[in-house]
């Protein structure tokens, strides 16, 4: 019997071939006589693993050598403590608001940046488009510009980083890209930081991964707790405390995953990031375009900024939602009901997510609305 399709906005759907490989070894890490998670963070078992997911993640990103990946705690919530503490020395700091997550890391970060200052926002539309880089209004000598590359609540994406040196700021980048890393290939060029938590397209929820270009290491304000100073924590290869090991292991097999998968033929193949890019945008074509030829459904988000990862929609009948989720239910499509905060539906299609997924999800729509009829 098929599993069922979890449209979960995360902790989301992994990869069925990484569950079959994690349970394989669940009770006997490769002949070690132990699970991942009985291991020693120091023994030689874990810091192959360690070692592997590290340079798997290096190799799949494109991941530049001055940059440094660190694998911590604490999720996308704690990092919007952790990147000012690290980053701000006490100056001040640009956000753009594109939807809740940019949101709520605007607000963290007024507890220990000298100034925040709002460069621009999408508040003004209901987060349903995204502000024009030309109309940003970036502060001199700020010291970071913080962007959340895809709004896993609204359905917003970047579907390219700004050039902040083009709009006049010599600001680094940080792009909180929880929702949809390794979902496409990313540019490097003016990134300072990006970061994000593991359980929307990398494993299960506990792991955190931060990439930081080494030149901004060394400058944590004096009350940033040891643990979370990314200095300390790069010199220690992660280890400066316990870190997340069962995380780690998950997202090293599911880096792997990743690196097998193809799409296309002869001098056409993709491989590994850029494969999940062209199957994560036909995903999305398909549950777009049916939704914008239905009367029935309705998404908000502007064309140009929608995002591939989390399609939030509404039923013209909202009292039907309750309907349309036990019909759902019943039809193996799970997890498909909106963020409190927003209503309506929300599908959520990561890279674990295939193709027969959102299929089946577009046929349930076509019938439950030829039904209501």
């Amino acid at each position: 019997m098929n599993r069922p399709y979890n449209f979960s906005a995360g902790p989301a759907a992994i990869p069925e071939e990484v569950l079959q490989q994690a349970a394989a070894e669940m009770l006997d890490w490769h002949g070690s006589g132990m699970g991942v998670m009985e291991m020693s963070h120091r023994g030689k078992e874990f810091i192959a693993i360690y070692e592997q997911a590290e340079s798997d993640l290096r190799a799949l990103l494109a991941v530049p050598a001055h940059f440094k990946i660190l694998f911590m705690q604490g999720g996308g919530i704690a990092e919007n403590a952790i990147v000012p503490l690290n980053l701000s020395r006490a100056a001040a700091v640009d956000f753009v608001v594109t939807g809740s997550w940019s949101q709520k890391s605007r607000k963290e970060a007024q507890k220990y940046a000298a100034e925040v200052h709002t460069a621009a926002t999408g508040e003004a539309s209901n987060f349903t488009t995204l502000p024009d880089p030309a109309s940003w209004q970036l502060s001199r000598g700020a010291s970071y510009v913080h962007i959340c590359s895809n709004e896993t609540i609204h359905g917003i994406e970047f579907h390219a980083l700004p050039d902040l040196k083009a709009l006049g700021s010599d600001a680094p980048l940080v792009v909180d890209f929880s929702s949809h890393v390794a979902s496409r290939p990313f540019d490097w060029s003016g990134v300072g930081l990006a970061f994000g938590g593991a359980q929307k397209n990398i494993g299960p929820a506990g792991l955190t991964i931060v990439i930081v270009r080494e030149d901004l290491l060394g400058h944590a304000l004096p009350a940033c707790p040891s643990a979370f100073d990314y200095k300390i924590v790069a010199d220690n290869q992660s280890m400066y405390n316990t870190p997340p090991t069962w995380g780690i292991y998950m997202a090293g097999l599911t880096f792997q995953w990743l690196l097998r998968q193809r799409e296309g033929a002869g001098t056409e193949e993709l491989a590994g990031v850029a494969a999940m890019e062209a199957r994560n945008i036909a995903k999305a074509r398909l549950l777009y375009d049916f939704i914008d030829a239905s009367p029935f459904y309705v998404n908000k988000v502007a064309a140009n900024c929608r995002s591939r990862m989390n399609i939030p929609f509404f039923l013209a009948d909202e009292s039907r939602n309750d309907a349309f989720l036990a019909g759902a239910k019943e039809r193996g499509l799970l997890q498909l009901k909106g963020h409190k905060s927003v209503g309506g539906m929300r599908a959520s299609i990561y890279n674990a997510m295939p193709l027969a997924g959102v299929q089946a999800l577009v046929d349930y729509m076509r019938d439950f609305e030829r039904s209501a009829a």
